[in-house]
């Protein structure tokens, strides 16, 4: 995309290959004389030609031109910024989070069925969805300060709703309040920290944001773990306690600034100009200015004012290539069973054969911790090895964690006990319990459990019956119908997990997941959506994306019970790590790398056919022209490196 020529301005444009190689092997061809009659050009560097001519030799002029920009100091203001929008991410991961370990005591205070169970959850990420879609036009209009303090105000109502529920239609009306406070905080807080944070640091502050969703997560799962040991309503304080943050976040945004970016669009340049100064510190501001100010010019000259945002991102060949990109980052993040691992956690585990409610509520938080702590190292990969590399390398490790996991489940199915006893029904009627010759079976049926005794570490006098409609602690008849009087004599109840050797396969399984996951699936998506799209597609293409993401989010969370009833809890994890390969196959082709590029610069990576983007500026051997052009100034590609006139 060009530039607006200025007689006192000397553009930088950056090539996308290797220019001045192919300049020096066309001249020794024979045509060298033909360079000055190009027109008059000037490197503009800070440096002399032959410092410069040694450092593209070197390898790599654009790390030298950003290492020395990095010298100046960036203010702490930025991080303030950061942090306070961050806590939108926090509260995004602490309400996903929790539901987790309250799942737990709500089925038996409240005596959820499956349906009732993925409903709670769904819930959330449905309304999550549809506000992440409605966002994009709340912060085109008003700005992405007003929405986070809306999400905030959301948040809070939504905790209070929960805390007061008496039952659960209540619950169900107080999730879906919190949903909408993590739609329009999903969509906004990543761009917004995007839009102020200065380059050389915009993928580090936009990943804290993803640190601060784990962090939630950890943090819920231990509050969980807290309030597991009180005999009644835990699940209040679990659910209610996500109003302290939100009311922080909430009384911190009405002192913090709107995004200068958002403001240069709505014609606001003086107040721009003083919080892009302030957000810089000593750094100067012009060239940044002029450049996001020119960039929307350009953008409104060209795309014009006619149709909505989404058509006309449609129609432009660039955008539609950006915003096909970003939708796929958000599929695959949940095709490939992260939230099925968050929200399900402790399920997983007790499915696995994890008996004690409590024990499976402090693994879970366990592995909320791997899972932050594994986030961290992602803020620290991503501006060393680069997004693509990184998000490649998480996808094929997630696929491999899936495959051990499902692996795990069906090492533990094909040493499933069999069942040695079938009582009869005391009330004379047909139950399908009595069918299953083998716990597995047992299990996936939600309406039995299996009542035995052990001898050392075998299962035995094992036999598949009704479970309580009222409660799932106990069976509808027979043996185990009384849970003081079975736990006296010696006996046992599992519901929803079969008596295993082999449940350590699942915290293995689930560990290696979050740690391959964690630093590069987890956050990028986020950070790539808040980079890859111009100011003017910037709200729609991150409303877009990520109302698919809470789309398939309701998809994995709504079907994964059933889903493992139906094709086994092994068929639903082989199943995922299909979905992981597949998204492998769509970064490799289809994901160009970000690393140090303006967010004005990085339109033009894809100008190539989308299945091109990806391979073509995988690599790192490419470097930076600074040229100036009497008269005019054009953007290279590689293809025209040689019609400058």
């Amino acid at each position: 995309m060009s530039r607006k020529a200025s007689d006192s301005v000397e553009y930088t444009l950056r090539s996308l290959s290797n220019l001045m190689g192919e300049k020096r092997r066309r001249q020794a061809d024979g045509s060298a004389g033909s360079g000055a009659a190009a027109g008059e050009r000037s490197l503009v560097t800070a440096e002399s030609c032959s410092s410069l001519n040694s450092a593209v030799s070197g390898g790599d002029l654009e790390r030298a031109a950003r290492r020395q920009f990095q010298q100046d100091e960036t203010p702490g203001f930025v991080y303030v910024v950061s942090v306070f929008s961050a806590l939108g991410g926090f509260l995004f991961g602490y309400d996903t989070g929790v539901v987790s370990g309250a799942l737990l005591l709500l089925k038996r205070e409240l005596n959820l069925d499956a349906l009732w169970q993925e409903l709670l959850v769904s819930s959330t990420v449905g309304a999550a969805a549809l506000a992440a879609l409605a966002g994009g036009v709340l912060n085109g209009l008003c700005g992405r300060r007003p929405c986070i303090l809306l999400a905030s105000c959301l948040f809070t109502a939504g905790a209070a709703v929960l805390a007061a529920a008496r039952d659960k239609e209540t619950l169900l009306g107080g999730r879906v309040v919190v949903g909408l406070g993590v739609g329009v905080a999903s969509m906004t807080v990543p761009v917004y920290i995007a839009e102020v944070a200065p380059p050389h640091l915009r993928g580090r502050l936009v990943t804290i944001n993803t640190l601060f969703i784990t962090g939630g997560q950890f943090f819920a799962s231990v509050i969980d773990g807290a309030f597991s040991y009180l005999a009644k309503d835990g699940w209040r304080y679990m659910l209610g306690l996500s109003a302290v943050p939100a009311v922080i976040q909430f009384f911190g945004f009405l002192f913090l600034p709107e995004s200068p970016r958002w403001l240069i669009q709505k014609g606001q340049t003086q107040r721009a100009r003083r919080i892009l100064s302030q957000m810089r510190g000593n750094q100067a501001i012009d060239e940044e200015y002029d450049s996001i100010k020119n960039s929307i010019e350009e953008e409104e000259k060209e795309v014009g004012a006619a149709g909505p945002v989404i058509c006309r991102m449609l129609t432009y060949p660039p955008t539609r290539r950006a915003l096909i990109v970003g939708c796929g980052l958000q599929m695959f993040q949940q095709l490939s069973g992260i939230n099925t691992v968050m929200y399900y956690s402790a399920t997983i585990l007790q499915m696995s054969g994890v008996e004690d409610d409590r024990l499976a509520i402090w693994l879970a938080a366990l592995t909320a911790f791997i899972n932050f702590i594994f986030t961290l190292v992602g803020v620290w990969l991503v501006e060393r090895m680069g997004r693509r590399k990184l998000t490649l390398g998480s996808l094929t490790g997630t696929a491999v964690a899936l495959l051990i996991l499902a692996l795990g489940f069906l090492l533990s199915a094909q040493v499933s006990p069999r069942i040695t006893l079938n009582p009869s029904d005391p009330s004379h009627q047909n139950s399908t319990c009595t069918k299953y010759s083998y716990c597995n079976g047992c299990m996936l049926d939600p309406d039995c459990g299996i009542c035995y005794r052990l001898n050392k570490s075998s299962v035995v006098e094992s036999s598949c019956v009704p479970v309580d409609k009222d409660s799932t602690t106990k069976a509808a008849w027979g043996r185990c119908s009384n849970e003081t009087a079975f736990k006296k004599e010696g006996l046992f109840w599992a519901y929803n997990f079969c008596p295993t050797p082999y449940s350590w396969t699942a915290l293995l399984g689930l560990v290696l997941y979050l740690v391959f996951f964690a630093p590069g699936m987890g956050p990028m998506p986020w950070t790539l959506n808040s980079e890859i799209y111009p100011l003017w597609a910037r709200s729609t293409g991150n409303a877009c994306s990520s109302g698919v993401n809470w789309v398939f989010n309701v998809l994995v969370s709504l079907t994964f019970l059933h889903i493992a009833e139906y094709l086994t809890y092994y068929g639903a994890f082989f199943l995922y790590a299909g979905f992981a390969a597949l998204g492998l196959v769509f970064v490799y082709g289809c994901l160009p790398e970000t690393k140090g590029k303006k967010l004005e610069e990085i339109e033009s990576l894809f100008e190539n056919r989308l299945c091109r983007c990806g391979m073509l500026d995988s690599d790192e051997g490419r470097y930076i022209e600074y040229i100036r052009v009497k008269g005019s100034n054009y953007h290279l590609s590689d293809n025209d490196a040689s019609d400058v006139e």
